[in-house]
């Protein structure tokens, strides 16, 4: 394989992480799986920070209640756009709590409330759980969030679901229109021909073994454009800021996706963490640098959304 740039402070967390004793998470019950990924964010993310407002929410969705967190730095507002998060981990760990920081600091530099959504997991919900509670609490959003458009973002399998929500959002609108996307790392395709997949499997965070783990518990059907969204038309999305990073198995899908958004003629800005690794966003305190990141994209989105603005 050939060398690639890897940032002294991500080498540093890598050698931290791989040197670490026990079980990978899918050597381990589900249940003690989402405890390590909860674990980590208390070692590896940085601090949820002040906000004026985190309130928990319950949304009405197809199979029961839906939790979802609203982050907002400010306790009243005029009405204007809203961010709906969709958190990563695979369809099988993660949550609203995992993902707390990052919607925190979001919902900060942004200036804008930040609604991160806590849909059904698999193996216990395989899919199409996890996209149907997404779409559904989007259009609660829209119909009961004060709001004049929506941004959706996620990372990972979150930025799937940020993608088949756009999309699904797109053939048959909401009360709000989805003004934007942003999916982070996101998975679009269910294949894994991919030469980054080849190169950073093993090593880097996200590995082969629990690539397919998460996969054998979603249980997703190949032939449903929820699974595939790169293989699917992308005319009519809503502008996007797609972000990847250079150490990722996924990168390669995520790069072709941002491609397949612009040969569509959809606005779309592409950007990359250079020497970074999947699942940066909630790696603050381990990987200090990731600041860094965070900031671009969030730089990146409020020129998008300016532009945005001003066609409006």
């Amino acid at each position: 394989m050939a060398e690639h740039f890897v940032r002294p402070d991500v080498a540093i967390f890598l050698q931290f992480l791989n040197s670490q004793p026990g079980p990978k998470m899918q050597d381990v019950p589900v249940a003690d799986a989402r405890n390590m990924m909860l674990a980590m964010r208390h070692v590896a993310d940085a601090e949820t920070g002040e906000l004026a407002v985190i309130r928990d929410i319950a949304i009405p969705g197809p199979a029961g209640t839906i939790p979802a967190r609203l982050y907002d730095v400010r306790e009243n507002r005029q009405t204007g756009p809203v961010m709906v998060f969709f958190h990563g981990g695979g369809f099988v760990i993660g949550d609203i709590d995992t993902h707390e920081p990052y919607c925190a600091e979001i919902a900060r530099q942004l200036d804008m409330p930040v609604i991160s959504i806590d849909y059904r997991l698999a193996p216990e919900h395989p899919f199409p759980a996890a996209p149907e509670d997404c779409e559904a609490a989007t259009r609660w959003i829209a119909d009961n969030i004060p709001c004049t458009g929506l941004i959706l973002s996620g990372d990972s399998a979150g930025g799937n679901l940020t993608v088949v929500t756009s999309m699904a959002l797109r053939d048959d609108p909401a009360s709000v229109p989805v003004i934007a996307q942003h999916p982070i790392y996101p998975a679009v395709s269910s294949h894994n021909d991919w030469q980054s997949y080849r190169d950073f499997n093993e090593g880097f965070l996200l590995t082969k073994e629990g690539m397919e783990w998460f996969m054998d518990a979603y249980q997703m059907d190949p032939e449903d454009r929820r699974a595939n969204p790169l293989e699917h038309d992308q005319s009519g999305m809503p502008p996007s800021l797609v972000v990847t990073a250079s150490l990722d198995p996924l990168r390669d899908q995520g790069r072709a996706y941002a491609e397949a958004l612009k040969a569509a003629g959809v606005p779309t800005v592409h950007l990359e963490a250079e020497g970074n690794i999947h699942g940066y966003i909630n790696l603050r305190k381990g990987i200090p640098s990731v600041q860094g990141d965070i900031d671009a994209n969030v730089t990146a989105l409020k020129a998008l959304l300016a532009d945005v603005m001003a066609d409006a």
